[in-house]
């Protein structure tokens, strides 16, 4: 049986290529946004893990500000990418379901438009996977496309996929990461090209 973990690791290996060339244009457009990521990095102090790292280009970002920054991708063929532009940086192929690092090693975390794929339902899990890694205090920025509803893309960066993603509300997204243990330091929203985007800046307690 196909989950939805294997159905957006099978589309992100079809559109990885495409994706990069496009990503990265687009977030060099973004400097409201890369605001969030300067004031994490201000924030954060001890190794930090950038999951759902695509081609990488966020995580050179963070490194470039100054962490000792990795990356983390679902997608064999983004990771292959991520590794080949970024040779200096380590990328390695995992889940933020299920991440492969010790409990309270890192002291952040960037989940940067990551979680669209994720159900809902799944959310209350992986952000308390978040904070296992994090040490008190350690800082965890999430980024995210806002709404309530379900997408169900047939093609996307000129090619079909399968995968099915989520948008979400910032209230609920926070109140989800206080039940997990964090507390909320800085909301952002922003309005995107087709939809609000929202960022949350958040702390281990």
């Amino acid at each position: 049986m196909t989950t939805h973990l294997d159905a957006t690791r099978e589309s992100y290996d079809t559109v990885a290529e495409d994706y990069a060339t496009r990503i990265g244009s687009l977030f060099a457009q973004e400097p409201i946004s890369r605001s969030m990521l300067a004031a994490f990095a201000e924030l954060t102090s001890g190794p930090v893990v950038d999951v759902g790292c695509g081609p990488g280009h966020v995580t050179a970002h963070l490194a470039a500000l100054g962490l000792s920054v990795s990356g983390v991708d679902l997608s064999p063929k983004m990771v292959e990418i991520a590794r080949r532009q970024h040779p200096d940086l380590r990328f390695d192929v995992g889940s933020m379901t299920a991440l492969d690092l010790p409990d309270g090693e890192l002291g952040g975390l960037v989940a940067w438009w990551s979680i669209f794929h994720l159900p809902p339902a799944e959310l209350p899990a992986v952000f308390a996977e978040f904070r296992r890694t994090l040490v008190s205090g350690g800082q965890l920025l999430i980024g995210f496309h806002v709404g309530d509803e379900r997408l169900s893309p047939e093609r996307a960066y000129g090619h079909p996929v399968s995968y099915d993603a989520y948008l979400l509300r910032p209230d609920v997204v926070a109140g989800l990461l206080g039940k997990a243990g964090f507390e909320v330091k800085a909301r952002l929203t922003m309005e995107g090209r087709k939809r609000p985007q929202s960022c949350l800046l958040a702390k281990a307690v």
